[in-house]
């Protein structure tokens, strides 16, 4: 197939159009920069540079893709709106990344015995109403002729294919501990997070691209553990000592807002049922604590 990813130099996009590019697809990578598109070359795949702000470049690519992956952002409503208009009626496929962050509870470390399923969502939070809004205009594409599908990733990990990126949690965690030589979680570190490792997430995507009925909203996911449990586990891989709570104020201070309350200081566990059920997906990497303390670093 002829597929058109954005955010191909980022570590979900540049994965998959990495692993499709192995598989034998013809990928097409939207980039933002000559440096970006030249890593690209090298990898197989062709750039295109520009951004989710050139309306006009994303029609064009949509129309010309057998299908569109949108990896760059789940948060830019105006090139999800130009890319569902460019494919109004086509049948190809659209596969948007989300992430399980929708779910999340802002619980400052706190655990909770609350697990969420597919077809049991529930009302978004201030923060992440917006997000879901846009996955639910996706899904409802479904109707116009878009063979769309809303993949919501959890908590990723692993190291990227191709481009050398880092994924968006363990890593911001990895870099505090050796800066300060303690490794710290957000409050207690009870909160759990279901998690998956890229190589699953790239095969995932490969099945949807075929295997796809339009309008489905899949959770991705093949396991799950608590921060405390993955900061222990960082702390002997870098033969540090147990690690530290961090109150929330200190947190925000070094991550920000919404990557303190939601990324790393919330619970977010889900259940990922259609994948498996409907695509045959059969993740092979189920610890991430066997990750972290064997292979992270």
């Amino acid at each position: 197939m002829n597929v058109f990813v954005t955010g191909a130099a980022g570590f979900i996009g540049g994965s998959i159009a990495t692993g499709l590019a192995r598989a034998g697809h013809q990928v097409t990578g939207l980039v933002r920069s000559a440096e970006q598109a030249a890593e690209l070359t090298a990898l197989g795949i062709k750039p295109v540079v520009g951004s989710l702000d050139d309306s006009v470049l994303l029609s064009e690519q949509a129309r010309a893709a057998d299908a569109v992956i949108n990896a760059a952002s789940s948060d830019h409503r105006g090139a999800v709106e130009v890319l569902l208009a460019a494919l109004k009626g086509s049948n190809k496929p659209f596969l948007h990344t989300s992430g399980s962050s929708i779910v999340g509870d802002a619980s400052g470390g706190k655990p909770s015995d609350t697990v969420y399923y597919e077809d049991q969502l529930p009302e978004p939070t201030v923060d992440k109403a917006a997000r879901v809004a846009i996955d639910n205009l996706i899904l409802a594409a479904a109707k116009d002729g878009v063979n769309s599908a809303v993949l919501c990733n959890t908590l990723i990990y692993g190291h990227s294919l191709g481009v050398q990126r880092d994924s968006v949690q363990l890593p911001r965690l990895l870099k505090q501990a050796r800066q300060s030589g303690v490794v710290r979680h957000v409050g207690p570190g009870q909160n759990i997070w279901s998690n998956v490792h890229i190589e699953d997430v790239v095969a995932l995507y490969a099945l949807a691209l075929t295997g796809n009925t339009p309008g489905s909203f899949y959770f991705v996911e093949s396991g799950e553990a608590s921060f405390i449990d993955m900061t222990r586990a960082m702390a002997r891989a870098l033969h540090l000592g147990e690690p530290e709570d961090w109150p929330l104020p200190a947190a925000e201070a070094e991550w920000g807002y919404e990557m303190a309350n939601y990324g790393l200081g919330s619970n977010s566990r889900v259940r990922g049922k259609k994948a498996r059920e409907l695509l045959g997906w059969a993740p092979r990497r189920t610890s991430v604590l066997e990750w972290i303390e064997h292979e992270m670093v």
